[in-house]
């Protein structure tokens, strides 16, 4: 009983710091001089140990090994600035390759939707409507996602975000993989992004450039093996932080994003860190495998007035 007591007690504390660590980690993540983020990251380390050590230590390592790749500073240099003997920069600079904050910095949670399945049997008559499940290309898109969050060091699961759409945005290290029909609260979230959004018609889901006016509608609507997707770092409700957004016209497409990530991780951390974007990017896949054998990204890095 005292311990529920106590338990209670701390409650309201226990919010209010970790909504000030997500605003104090988030800001972090986006200072774009890799010494200055080395050096608030080594500091915040060190009077935070017992609680968020870990975090920060993940975004101090990443800024030294960028400090030093970048020749802003040598190993001598950097030790002086931290404060540290210049073995331990190497020790530190030798850690997870910096990339990997663009995805996370904790244990990454991939939220994936729910839907009712439904098709076609071998006689053409409809299928009776099955309990909710996830999509296979989902499922294959997620594990693909994690063999790339495990290459740079990354712990990864997933989640199931129940029929309705209702998924808890509040949280650091998300990644949300559902369409808008899927949940009305990620329809009203890509509001928010003045340069692209989804759109429906006559003719069936597509993509819109607000900048442009180019409507990308799927390939796979006119029989082709390829898509379109959606990718973004997107607002939390809570106005704390930020998640990493992937949804294709249809399913298929969502795996041709973490495809082009693949090759593309270290260039697009570099040029976004943890900002706000959005972009598009296209795909083709083998109509045998279901496997994205082609990506690219079709429209710039679009950014939020002020991001």
């Amino acid at each position: 009983m005292e311990q529920e007591r106590l338990d209670g007690d701390l409650s309201p504390l226990k919010e209010q710091l970790d909504a000030a660590f997500d605003v104090t980690l988030s800001r972090l993540k986006e200072l774009s001089d890799p010494l200055e983020r080395a050096k608030a990251a080594h500091a915040l380390a060190g009077r935070v140990q017992d609680l968020y050590g870990a975090e920060f230590q993940v975004v101090r390592n990443e800024a030294i090994n960028e400090t030093l790749r970048v020749g802003k500073l040598n190993s001598t240099q950097l030790a002086a600035q931290l404060g540290i003997s210049k073995g331990r920069v190497s020790q530190l600079a030798k850690g997870a390759p910096p990339e990997r904050l663009f995805l996370g910095s904790g244990k990454v949670i991939v939220a994936l939707a729910e839907k009712l399945e439904d098709g076609k049997l071998q006689d053409g008559q409809d299928k009776p409507l099955q309990g909710p499940v996830i999509a296979t290309e989902d499922v294959q898109t997620y594990e693909r996602l994690r063999d790339l969050a495990e290459d740079v060091g990354l712990e990864i699961t997933f989640e199931r975000i129940p029929r309705g759409g209702n998924v808890r945005l509040n949280r650091n290290n998300l990644i949300v993989i559902c369409g808008p029909r899927l949940s009305p609260l990620i329809e009203q979230i890509l509001e928010s992004d003045p340069h692209l959004r989804f759109g429906r018609d006559d003719e069936g889901w597509h993509l819109v450039d607000r900048n442009t006016g180019k409507v990308y509608r799927s390939p796979m609507d006119r029989g082709e093996n390829a898509d379109i997707a959606y990718f973004g770092r997107l607002p939390r409700p809570d106005g704390q932080g930020t998640f990493l957004y992937i949804a294709g016209i249809h399913a298929r497409g969502s795996g041709g994003v973490v495809h082009w990530l693949n090759t593309e991780l270290a260039n697009v951390h570099r040029e976004l860190k943890a900002k706000r974007f959005s972009t598009l990017v296209s795909s083709r896949f083998d109509p045998e495998t279901l496997e994205i054998v082609e990506s690219a990204r079709i429209t710039p890095f679009y950014r939020p007035e002020g991001a």
